[in-house]
């Protein structure tokens, strides 16, 4: 029997079970997580990863693979299964590039598999749910948990253990223009954590090291100590795209504040506002941006 759905599997929790030493591992196929969870849909196996060590590569392989899919006219929309740690950024690299109006919604688990109250089954029956309702059409990526249809765009994985596991942003930004496939990988974009009387050594070591960018979790509404935004500031001078973001999980960045390491000075130097992307979407913005010759500030 035909299905309008297709799961694209990747691994993840949802697709783990615990092996001998307690440690969950990813080995189930995309069959078996469709036949656990009943849905309605076909499966296809892209890749069986934690989805903490997904690179860049790994993302421009899906992203060809989802174009590839989408060729199939039959399709009412397509489910990627994935872990956790990673889906926010995941989803949101794929946003930046989703044409097509079907929805593309990606979906995963709190619990493994071989858990009495594993949650993945009914977290993929919504997600192929919501890949076929029409309503979603035109909306871009989605993310699928605990019976919430949330848009990829700034939204975080706001807790560890419960499974409601994801958060939308409370000032949510507007999508973005798709741009155009690129490959991403061999791009380097490292994210900074600032903290309290931080140095500017970490800015001077990775643009030592040849950065293609630089992602900064700054405090606040987008503030870094004056010893780090002086070094922020001659890595903007030589011509090195800066993107500052906020560790704080609401509110987005501002850049209201004087000072060397002030938000406002930052952005006079060019540094660009994350809005209310998290440092992890940041990161995927401005690579995008990149990688498709863009102007980041276009996708921010």
């Amino acid at each position: 029997m035909s299905h309008p759905v297709l799961v694209i599997a990747t691994g993840g929790t949802i697709a783990s079970t615990t092996d001998a030493s307690g440690a969950r591992v990813p080995t189930l196929s995309g069959a078996e997580l469709v036949r656990a969870s009943g849905a309605p849909a076909r499966a296809l196996d892209a890749a069986n990863l934690d989805s903490s060590s997904i690179t860049l590569a790994d993302i421009d392989e899906l992203a060809a693979r989802i174009e590839h899919s989408l060729a199939d006219a039959s399709l009412a929309g397509l489910v990627l299964t994935h872990g956790t740690d990673s889906m926010a950024e995941t989803a949101l690299a794929l946003d930046l590039i989703h044409r097509d109006p079907r929805p593309l919604v990606l979906t995963g688990a709190q619990l493994p598999a071989d858990h009495p109250d594993a949650d993945g089954p009914a977290n993929l029956r919504g997600a192929v749910a919501a890949a076929a309702d029409p309503r979603l059409r035109g909306r871009g990526v989605v993310v699928h948990f605990a019976g919430r249809t949330l848009p990829a765009r700034g939204l975080i994985k706001a807790s560890t253990e419960d499974l409601d596991a994801f958060a939308a942003p409370n000032n949510a930004p507007p999508r973005p223009a798709p741009v155009a496939r690129r490959p991403l990988d061999g791009i380097r974009v490292p994210i900074l954590r600032a903290w309290p009387g931080a140095s500017g050594e970490l800015v001077r070591a990775v643009v030592g090291a040849g950065v293609d960018g630089i992602v900064v979790e700054a405090l606040g509404s987008g503030n870094v100590s004056d010893a780090m935004g002086s070094e922020l500031a001659r890595a903007l001078g030589a011509g090195v795209p800066v993107v500052v973001a906020t560790s704080v999980p609401r509110g987005g960045v501002h850049f209201d504040y004087g000072g060397a390491g002030g938000g406002a000075t930052l952005g006079e130097r060019g540094a660009i506002a994350a809005g209310a992307l998290s440092p992890g979407q940041a990161r995927m913005a401005l690579i995008t941006a990149l990688a498709s010759g863009t102007d980041p500030r276009a996708l921010f």
